[in-house]
């Protein structure tokens, strides 16, 4: 009775993660380029009494043997990098991906970082930069000012117009061979990990990269009615564990209450 003690214990315990991660994701449904994460369990070790296989004389063997296991456990919280839903904003330094990649940020200790989000922005030295104002890399060039026109094409090629003529660069994107094995650090960044790989540079629409579609954003892929199901499931099964718990408890309050 004490091991269905603790094994429910571990059962409360790894959906009461798997509601911090669904909350987490219903935080974040109206973050531009969040991806939803899900929760990975196990089972823990388990205690054999009779093992499988063993000689039981005149060469028989048993078929099968005894364990219990000692309940779950929480052990990875993996990103899902489907593409979110798009929208369209008009601002011309709106751009979303259309599948596999990342844009580059550099960070102010001088390392790189990643993202979806790509609500761009000008910055008074022309340099375009996110929202918290870190400066995008991946071919980037300043926006000088009087530009009056700023077009994006799906190949990452972009066309500045102003007063001072026509200049033309190209951007790229980064990818990764395990996104999910990327770091998050917030502000809807990431960063490079050795379960990840090292970032791969490419160009937009091209050897599997993902499109650049301008003045659209990419949102949140969390669908709420699906966050919701998740929800009630963690919630029933936090609650049957919680009512193994109480019969372990009355279990143990009948054999105390025993007598001669």
């Amino acid at each position: 009775m004490l091991r269905a003690l603790y094994s429910s214990a571990a059962g409360m315990q790894s959906q009461q993660l798997n509601l911090d991660v669904i909350a987490n994701n219903l935080a974040n449904v109206n973050t531009t380029g969040f991806k939803k994460s899900k929760i990975e369990f196990q089972d823990l070790l388990y205690q054999s009494s009779r093992a499988a296989g063993a000689e039981e004389g005149a060469g028989n063997q048993r078929p099968t043997g005894m364990q219990v296991g000692q309940g779950s456990a929480a052990v990875a919280t993996s990103r899902i990098f489907t593409t979110g839903e798009l929208t369209h904003t008009g601002e011309r330094l709106d751009i979303a991906i259309q599948g596999d990649g990342f844009f580059e940020v550099q960070l102010p200790d001088g390392s790189k970082a990643y993202t979806r989000d790509g609500a761009l922005k000008t910055a008074s030295d022309g340099r375009v930069t996110t929202s918290d104002g870190l400066v995008v890399q991946g071919g980037f060039q300043p926006i000088p000012a009087g530009t009056t026109q700023i077009s994006i094409a799906s190949n990452g090629e972009v066309t500045l117009n102003g007063a001072s003529g026509a200049q033309n660069f190209r951007v790229q994107l980064s990818r990764f061979v395990n996104p999910s094995g990327l770091e998050p650090i917030g502000r809807n960044l990431y960063r490079e990990t050795n379960a990840s790989g090292t970032a791969e540079v490419g160009n937009p629409g091209e050897n599997g990269f993902g499109s650049m579609q301008q003045e659209y954003l990419e949102m949140s892929n969390v669908k709420v009615v699906e966050e919701m199901v998740n929800m009630i499931v963690a919630q029933r099964a936090y609650e049957v564990n919680s009512k193994a718990v109480q019969a372990a408890d009355d279990m143990m309050q009948q054999s105390n209450n025993l007598k001669r």
